[in-house]
């Protein structure tokens, strides 16, 4: 057994606690289809958020990320956007979204939308023009329609492959390609094009003018591609992960987790960036901007958030980084160290709507990796052990410096779906694959409101657009809500000291400790992560105050922390 007490290393400094909101903030992710259905009819829209916003004032969170609800034909559950300024009838209408604005902003929640600009949808009305209009057309610049190779142009322009799998091009029927990085319903747009430049400036402000507080950017390191467009015979992915866990020791943390090669990561994407951190300059308040970038080394996604670009950028890294406490010490230093350099926020994140939940993922046997999906023939995570670290890795981000994000659900400690019927899916990743990649459909079910309700009273009809399995009654927030100890209390509690404690705008020191065990200080909070096999010992005096697990004292009064188990102390 380990007794832990050390003196701590500062690795980044303490920050006024009076700053930008985005600094600090704790931001749930809505996505509105499996949020709560307010109409009946199995999918979740705009009327239902606005029903169920009180439960996120009363979680604690600070703000909220909502994924697109634009008009579109949703061949990739709305990335695939018809209309920018319109809200698609299956969510509601303009009127419905204003509502759930204003609504918001009274309980002292701000709103982050999604804004989609690497591509469109190929029912957009400026791709319908240039399918109409033709090669050479003025409509076609503004995409990415290219002549093919070959003798008749019947090979695609380059090698490119869709990360949703196949080729990312698609031939139309006067001979001419057009590049996909996503489906074939997703074209590209050239963003060299300055119509297209203008546009999206527009639509910033069409939102803006509408009272929202920032934008989550899609595919943000996507936009800009490699002049010439180069053959590249790397591998596109959306979600890379490795299953390493050797430690790291660069100081610029690489886990696998970026996107590589000629269409991502160009200097131009910065640009673009500067350009729209001066429109939302224009408005009060403090508007955000929000890279989902993945990029690396953490450097390279520092670039994003110098001061006169973007305000955040999730960090990927930490979110595909093992359960290996020497690995996850060396990434959070590595970031902080990062995003020091350009006066910007680490922005950590653990689940989202495009990977496997973490209370799955931490359940493997290689606990933290990342698979494209868990279905019913694949090995199945442990759910007890994997809540039991999703827990601990919660604790831990929470008791980071500087903002987090919290994906809905995870506040129940929700699993995937890992036993999903092939014939429900709808990721277009897993028909693109013929099955090889399971897609994100299992982390994207409707939520579980009330145990002994119909579809768990996502939908008051009991109509829920994928299944949602009879185990997750237990998850049920109503299940949880005043349950000591539950998952649901345990976010309560840590939402609510996180603010007490100003530990959002903290600093964060390192404890020398056993190489299973991170230990580090912010502010007047000590935070105890014990990844390893045995218990250790916090010595006395030790004031706890929040555990993710079941704590006891030991014989000399200090505290003992069980393993995969994480603490608050007063430090």
């Amino acid at each position: 057994m380990t007794t832990l007490d050390t003196r701590p290393t500062l690795v980044h400094a303490p920050g006024s606690p009076d700053g930008e909101w985005w600094r600090d903030a704790v931001i749930y992710q809505v996505y509105p289809r499996s949020f709560a259905d307010g109409t009946g009819d199995g999918v979740g829209d705009l009327p239902g958020i606005t029903e169920r916003l009180p439960h996120l004032a009363e979680l604690g969170v600070d703000a909220v990320w909502l994924s697109p609800f634009y008009r579109s034909p949703q061949a990739d559950a709305g990335y695939d956007v018809a209309d920018y300024r319109d809200v698609d009838p299956l969510f509601g209408t303009l009127a419905d979204f204003d509502v759930m604005l204003e609504a918001a902003h009274g309980l002292g929640l701000r709103v982050i939308v999604d804004l989609v600009p690497n591509h469109t949808s190929d029912e957009h009305a400026w791709f319908v023009e240039a399918l109409a209009a033709g090669p050479g057309s003025p409509a076609r610049e503004r995409y990415l329609f290219r002549d093919g190779r070959g003798e008749h142009g019947e090979l695609p322009p380059n090698n490119w492959q869709s990360i949703f799998g196949g080729p990312a091009w698609t031939r139309v029927p006067d001979g001419q390609w057009y590049l996909h990085l996503f489906d074939s319903k997703q074209p590209d747009l050239d963003w060299e094009h300055p119509e297209v430049r203008a546009e999206f400036e527009d639509v910033l402000r069409f939102w803006l003018d509408r009272g929202v507080d920032g934008f989550r950017i899609d595919v943000a390191h996507g936009m800009v591609k490699a002049p010439g467009l180069p053959d590249w015979h790397g591998h596109v992915s959306m979600i890379e992960g490795s299953e390493d866990t050797s430690a790291l020791d660069r100081v610029d943390e690489v886990t696998g987790s970026g996107n590589q090669g000629p269409m991502f990561d160009q200097e131009g994407v910065h640009e673009i960036y500067r350009a729209w951190n001066r429109v939302l300059a224009e408005y009060d308040g403090d508007r955000a901007l929000v890279a989902e970038a993945w990029v690396e080394p953490l450097s390279r996604l520092a670039r994003y958030v110098r001061p006169d670009e973007m305000q955040q950028a999730f960090n990927f890294a930490f979110l595909a980084t093992l359960w290996h406490a020497p690995s996850l010490r060396d990434v959070i230093t590595a970031s902080y160290a990062a995003s020091d350099a350009v006066g910007a926020p680490t922005t950590w994140v653990l689940s989202n709507h495009d990977v496997v939940r973490h209370a799955s993922r931490l359940g493997l046997p290689v606990p933290g990796s990342r698979p494209n999906g868990i279905g019913a023939r694949d090995e199945q995570p442990d759910e007890e052990l994997g809540l039991r670290r999703a827990r601990a890795a919660t604790l831990l981000m929470l008791g980071l410096p500087g903002s987090a994000y919290v994906y809905q659900g995870e506040e129940l400690g929700l699993p995937d779906h890992t036993a999903l019927p092939d014939d429900a899916r709808q990721d277009p990743a897993f028909f693109r694959t013929q099955g090889a990649e399971l897609g994100r459909d299992g982390c994207r079910v409707p939520l579980p409101w009330s145990a002994d309700a119909p579809a768990f009273g996502f939908s008051p009809t009991g109509a829920a657009w994928l299944p949602q399995p009879l185990s997750w009654a237990r998850y049920a927030l109503d299940a949880q809500q005043g349950v000591p100890g539950s998952t649901y209390e345990l976010y309560r509690a840590a939402l609510a000291l996180r603010k007490a404690e100003a530990l959002g705008s903290g600093g964060l020191a390192w404890h020398a400790s056993h190489d299973d065990v991170l230990d580090l200080v912010n502010r007047d909070v000590r935070v105890v992560a014990n990844l390893s096999a045995e218990p250790v010992v916090l010595p006395a005096p030790t004031q706890l105050l929040l555990a993710s697990g079941p704590v006891s004292g030991d014989a000399s009064g200090g505290l003992l922390v069980e393993p995969e188990t994480t603490v608050w102390v007063r430090a």
